[in-house]
């Protein structure tokens, strides 16, 4: 994935600050987008992997809260006090609140850490899913290829065979009739040749299949692990 974005929601200025300050020490940065209560409103189009909603007027956490649960993005909030942190659990179980206490930018910072691991592993998985997904359908289409393949074959055997058996009899046709049972003697040599190109595809139908097969494995891994 690349750099994450994080949205942080707060009318103290400071918050913000102590958050991105915090996170400079860590080996991976993200990218940060900074609003308010206010200015949140309007921000129904803003992209972001995490979204941290500090303290805002009153009034505004809860409407802001639940435009957040719409969305399919992990959601930290830290609470002023305990009261706070338990209406905010029970109105909305999908955000994990924070207290705050000495020290909280570490565990923030170390707990949005991990959501933002977690955000790409589940990109991962999604991504080696959809791979997965377009080698089988490719396999099933080069396995109906194949099968159609051995009919065509056996239909242009005939076509041929008839029009060379045809062909030796100079004398029996018309130059005009001549010309045309030579055009589709070599309109089916021509259609031979395509098809024969598709015995190639037999190796590269087995090649795919084993690459979907690893895919799945690797994201069944990845799913289980949590690595």
């Amino acid at each position: 994935m690349e750099q994450p974005t994080v949205l942080i929601i707060a009318d103290d200025a400071d918050f913000a600050r102590a958050i991105m300050g915090r996170w400079q020490s860590e080996r991976q940065v993200p990218a940060f987008t900074l609003m308010s209560s206010d200015l949140w409103s309007g921000a129904s189009g803003a992209v972001f992997e995490l979204a941290v909603v500090g303290q805002v007027r009153s009034g505004r956490l809860g409407s802001i809260l639940k435009a957040l649960d719409a969305s399919s993005v992990p959601v930290l909030h830290l609470a002023g006090d305990a009261g706070g942190a338990q209406q905010v659990r029970a109105n909305h179980p999908r955000v994990l609140v924070l207290h705050t206490h000495d020290g909280w930018p570490d565990s923030l910072v170390v707990v949005a850490g991990e959501l933002l691991r977690r955000v790409e592993l589940q990109a991962r998985v999604r991504k080696a899913e959809q791979a997965a997904a377009a080698a089988q359908r490719n396999a099933a289409l080069g396995r109906y290829m194949l099968d159609m393949r051995h009919g065509l074959n056996n239909a242009l055997t005939s076509v041929l065979g008839n029009a060379e058996l045809l062909l030796l009899e100079p004398g029996a046709f018309s130059p005009q009739v001549r010309d045309q049972l030579e055009t589709i003697h070599n309109m089916a040599l021509r259609m031979h040749e395509i098809l024969q190109r598709f015995s190639s595809l037999e190796s590269e139908l087995q090649f795919a299949e084993k690459a979907s097969q690893s895919e799945n494995r690797a994201a069944s891994h990845v799913s289980a692990t949590g690595t």
